[in-house]
């Protein structure tokens, strides 16, 4: 094996986020810089904001609905519709 092929890895990295938080944790670099963290993420702190784009919730919905409002048919019902459609071409 090759010697000094892995980087050397730090058991105490300091992690710097954008919003002032501090935490260790164990990586190759010494020191690491972070735009946002788990105290700053919105998905974490419960803000997090639904983003509805062109109103693709609301054509879900009304697919749905759409697709809720045709009545059921039995299997009985559409077989005495055939024969009734059969009588009607003699």
């Amino acid at each position: 094996m090759k010697k000094n092929t892995h980087p050397t890895y730090h058991q105490n990295a300091k992690v710097k986020c954008a919003c002032g938080n501090q935490f260790t944790v164990g990586s190759t670099k010494p020191e690491i810089n972070v735009e946002i963290c788990y105290s700053c993420h919105p998905f974490y702190t419960g803000k997090a904001k639904v983003m509805d784009i062109a109103g693709r919730v609301e054509k879900f919905k009304a697919r749905t609905e759409k697709k809720n409002a045709k009545p059921v048919r039995k299997k009985i019902e559409k077989k005495t519709r055939k024969k009734i459609a059969k009588t009607n071409k003699k």
